[in-house]
């Protein structure tokens, strides 16, 4: 099946990579994924915007330089990674799902409906009963930029996103 993406220019895009079979491995190899994200951005410029790192996917909003990269920078970043990670353990064998999801995001609703899923995610998931206490995600980057009270994710804000699946 060919799936068409889109390519605007100068856009904000959303994505999610899974692991094979939801194998909970990222946050084991954590160093190893800041460092294909690092090895990544040295291939392909883009601005890492939004990210939240799960045991088994990541979540992140990303706005490249040149819009068609951003295959090429999922296809790096998945490479990257499951060359580090196997050779320090090659017993996961294939470590991605072969597709991943993404969204070109459309305005500035769905940029901030896309920020507040991302930040939740660790919650939603059962790993946290509090957003600030995930420490894998940019939700603490966004909190000293004033865009997120520390204690956001109340029963309040989750009416407005309780609905959401990006996944």
């Amino acid at each position: 099946m060919n799936y068409r993406r889109l390519f605007i220019n100068n856009s904000l895009i959303f994505l999610t990579i899974v692991t094979q079979n939801r194998v909970r491995l990222l946050i084991e190899y954590i160093e190893s994924v800041k460092q294909s994200f690092i090895n990544v951005h040295k291939i392909y410029k883009f601005k890492l915007i939004a990210f939240s790192i799960l045991p088994d996917h990541i979540h992140c909003i990303i706005k490249p330089k040149n819009i068609s990269d951003y295959p090429k920078i999922v296809k790096s970043f998945k490479y990257s990674f499951t060359k580090n990670v196997g050779l320090v353990n090659p017993t996961y064998g294939k470590i991605w799902q072969n597709r991943y999801w993404e969204h070109t995001i459309c305005d500035e609703n769905d940029l901030y409906k896309h920020f507040d899923y991302i930040h939740y995610n660790p919650v939603k998931h059962g790993f946290i009963k509090n957003v600030k206490d995930w420490e894998f995600s940019s939700f603490h980057k966004f909190v000293k930029q004033a865009l997120y009270e520390e204690n956001w994710g109340s029963s309040a804000d989750i009416e407005n996103i309780k609905d959401l699946d990006f996944e």
